[in-house]
């Protein structure tokens, strides 16, 4: 059986190291990656290989040649273009006819019993064999889940933790029959995971997924690299070392000249020909590379150091990696999680503090203390984006110099002359950060329309107006008065979609900005007329008719927030008599807290009571939510909210579909259906219900906490175009907000949060799959588990923090709260 070795990745998130030499060719343990999945394929009998090169191609042809000083046979297929995953085998056909032959990464780290796989590929008789591995955080990769014959059920790339229902992932082993090779287009980017191997699964081919027992771990982050050369010195993977064991745990090449009164703490690797001075101290997963000189009293600890590198004397080195030929001189300090590229030379004294990245040829200079990387390079960290665009502490986490950063990467992936909006809430923060933005946009050739501050709902109209390319609004965090927001909008007013938020974060880690030339500065502008433009497409959209008869009455709190500057006008317009209060912009208080909120909705409540009004409402500081008070000065909660809403757009429409995300009760379902209104269950971001909005048959969208969306106005959830929909709905209705209500089923739904380190939240979803076999699940987000009688519970990871949320719902409080507490066992008992 040949062997095929996919070796021509670029490896980005690996730079500064990979900005020079391929990723294959990264030493671990002083021996390239590559290196090590050619000795486990020969050590199992491959011999006769193919490797696929792309990226610096005659680097990884020159260092192993023919394969004969390794007792093999290597040929090489190169890609004049990159052609995925498949197109590069594909690529590679004529060398792989007549016979069965594995496929597997070159820059992987794995001693999987290989041997082993074949003989499980040969007994089922699979067409395609896939090498499976359980890990702990399965986000980076492909999950594939198999019954328990092995054979493949679904595929999944790349999920979020909403869509995590295993923590088997694909590997990028495989073992195939040649005549899958018909199902690949030649010349063309095609993929296995994404594009062959659903395909082949849809028309019933054997796939199947081999669970391995050994070590696997892709190279993928400087992470995970540190990570391998810790587990090699550990023995946790089965590789071959070379030097010799000195004394347990320190290993020594030849050549090597290790001073007595060196002080070496393993387990460590010290390369042949490398020289270690008395006084210096080497801890535990030091890497040493050849020719590599450490001075006297220099101190080193989960180093990774590459060939020819001189460490100076006093120089202090603590989980970093340093790059070929590089000097590190007296005194210098490199710090956790940095990585130097090759050819740097870094200055006496010179400070790097953690996770900088140094691109190769560069000189720091002597005593200079870096912060930031000092070239455009990947961080490989966590994602930047969270649930409400990228969030943190005022003048801490998020600062002026970070929002130019921001604003210079959002620049960076627009045209330049492109048009995009600035807007806030009331805060001094917002208005401050919303300064910089605007520089870092001007200054990157992207002409701004500072709408000031604005409801968010005017912001995002305004920026879908044609001619819009995008938008930038800052406001205060909700619930969270030392934090604020940096939320982007697209074209069309909508948060960025995920692959938008990818694209601009790998601009903003790598610090790749545009900057325009001086003739190229763009224009600020203000524009005059955009609250009148939105109230009268409001008014234009949304029906109104009957509310002069009804003789409504409506007390609104505009929560001293950017609502305030659009209401007035508009209720005057609407037909209503409308009571307002907090009628005034408050940058005392820009957020919703608790307190606040729990005191204005009391006060609302005695209001409606006194007034007589027919319903209260108050939005939320940026207008974007509302709460609902009935006629009784009772608060309606937002779960509840959302069934009267409902029930009142789909007594009106009488069909069409609503879209909801998957943890809204299930009575929704039974309020749309009885008005012929078809119910579409969404996962539980922002993004996909706005997505799921865009469809033409979608008349009404919500989020279950005050979002409410109107596609006869907007694609986007308005809290103002909300409270005009209502207006006009209850008014038409001639039914007060609680007697609509009474005639909606009580929900028993029921929730709860569990903390969940992010290391296991991969298998504790796993379990939650194997906890429901032989029930019904749904995976729209997370894991539902629906019960014979219509009960169900779901299991959702969040995306952001280190918690398992859970729902539950039954027929009544008692069979929700028991759903609960077997699920939330489930979840704990996973943990460990």
């Amino acid at each position: 059986m040949k062997a095929v070795v996919m070796a021509g990745g670029e490896g980005t998130r690996l730079r500064p190291m990979t900005a020079n030499q391929p990723k294959p060719l990264l030493p671990v343990v002083n021996r390239p990656i590559m290196e090590h999945v050619l000795r486990l394929l020969k050590r199992h009998g491959f011999d006769d290989t193919v490797v696929t090169v792309q990226f610096l191609a005659t680097l990884i042809r020159n260092y192993f040649g023919d394969g004969e000083e390794l007792g093999m046979n290597l040929r090489y297929v190169a890609e004049e273009v990159p052609l995925g995953t498949a197109g590069s085998v594909k690529n590679a056909e004529e060398h792989l006819r007549g016979e069965p032959f594995i496929v597997i990464s070159g820059d992987a780290l794995t001693d999987i019993d290989l041997t082993d796989m074949v003989r499980f590929h040969r007994e089922n008789g699979a067409m395609v064999t896939i090498g499976l591995k359980r890990v702990a955080n399965p986000l980076e990769f492909g999950i594939i889940i198999v019954d328990d014959d092995g054979r493949i059920q679904r595929f999944l790339e790349k999920p979020t933790w909403g869509q995590v229902f295993s923590d088997t992932v694909n590997t990028g082993i495989y073992i195939m029959e040649p005549e899958v090779l018909e199902h690949v287009a030649p010349g063309e980017n095609v993929d296995w995971s994404s594009d062959v191997f659903p395909r082949l699964l849809k028309d019933g081919a054997p796939l199947y997924g081999y669970i391995a027992e050994g070590y696997w771990e892709d190279v993928g982050t400087h992470e995970s690299y540190l990570r391998a050369q810790a587990d090699v010195l550990s023995g946790r993977v089965d590789v071959e070392i070379d030097g010799f064991e000195v004394s347990p745990g320190i290993w020594v090449a030849e050549g090597a000249e290790v001073d007595p009164d060196a002080v070496l703490k393993g387990p460590l690797y010290i390369g042949d020909y490398a020289k270690v001075e008395a006084g210096a101290e080497l801890r535990e997963f030091t890497v040493l590379g050849s020719n590599v000189v450490v001075r006297s009293d220099a101190f080193l600890h989960r180093a990774v150091v590459h060939d020819n590198v001189y460490v100076g004397t006093r120089a202090n080195l603590r989980g970093c990696i340093v790059g070929k030929n590089t000097d590190i001189m007296a005194g210098a300090r490199v710090e956790e999680g940095t990585v130097v590229g090759e050819e740097c030379v870094i200055e006496a004294e010179a400070y790097l503090a953690n996770n900088i990245k140094v691109y190769p040829f560069k000189t720091i200079e002597a005593g200079a203390v870096v912060n930031t990387n000092v070239i455009w390079e990947s961080k490989g960290q966590r994602s930047l984006f969270g649930p409400r665009g990228v969030s943190g502490l005022i003048n801490v986490e998020i600062t002026p110099e970070l929002a130019v950063r921001l604003a210079g990467a959002y620049a960076t992936t627009l045209k330049k002359g492109a048009v995009v909006t600035a807007s806030r809430d009331v805060s001094r923060a917002a208005r401050t950060l919303k300064r910089a933005v605007v520089s870092a946009l001007t200054a990157a050739a992207i002409n701004v329309q500072d709408l000031e501050a604005a409801p968010l709902p005017l912001a995002r109209f305004h920026t879908s107006q044609p001619g819009l390319s995008g938008g930038i609004a800052l406001r205060t965090t909700p619930g969270d008065p030392q934090s604020v927001d940096i939320v982007f909008l697209d074209s069309s007013g909508a948060d960025l979609s995920p692959a938008a938020q990818r694209k601009l974060e790998r601009v903003f880690s790598r610090q790749e900005y545009r900057r325009a030339f001086p003739g190229e500065i763009a224009e600020l502008s203000f524009p005059s007329r955009s609250i009148e433009a939105y109230t009268r497409e409001l008014l234009t959209s949304i029906d109104l008719s009957g509310v002069d008869e009804a003789n409504l009455k409506v007390v609104v709190d505009c929560a001293g927030g950017t609502g305030s500057l659009i209401l007035p006008a508009l209720l005057s317009r609407i037909g209503a008599d409308v009571l307002t209060v907090n009628n005034r912009l408050d940058e005392a208080s820009p957020t919703d807290t608790v307190a606040k909120q729990t005191r204005d909705l009391r006060r609302l409540g005695e209001l409606v009571a006194s007034a007589r009004a027919d319903f209260g409402v108050r939005f939320d500081p940026v207008a974007e939510r509302l709460q609902l008070v009935d006629g009784r000065g009772e608060l309606v909660d937002n779960e509840r909210a959302l069934l009267v809403v409902l029930d009142l757009v789909a007594a009106e429409r009488k069909g069409g579909r609503v879209a909801l995300p998957v943890t809204t009760t299930r009575v929704a379902e039974q309020v749309a259906n009885r008005h012929g209104v078809q119910v579409q269950w969404t996962p539980t971001s922002t993004d996909e219900l706005t997505k799921a909005a865009l469809a033409e048959d979608i008349i009404f969208a919500a989020d279950g906490r005050g979002g409410f969306i109107l596609p006869e106005f907007s694609r986007t959830s308005d809290g103002i175009a909300a409270f005009v929909r209502l207006v006009g709905l209850v008014a038409r209705t001639k039914m007060s907000l609680n007697q609509i209500d009474q005639r909606i089923p009580q929900a028993h739904l029921l929730r709860r949060s569990v903390p969940t380190p992010w290391a296991v939240k991969g298998s504790v979803m796993r379990e939650v799959v194997e906890a429901a076999a032989g029930r019904e699940i749904d995976t729209t987000d997370g894991v539902r588990v629906i019960e014979p009688d219509g009960s169900w519970a779901l299991v959702l990871p969040d995306t952001a923090e280190a918690v398992t949320h859970l729902w539950a719902e039954g027929p009544d409080d008692e069979t929700a709260q028991r759903l609960l507490e077997e699920w939330a066992a489930v979840v704990e008992r996973a943990e460990g």
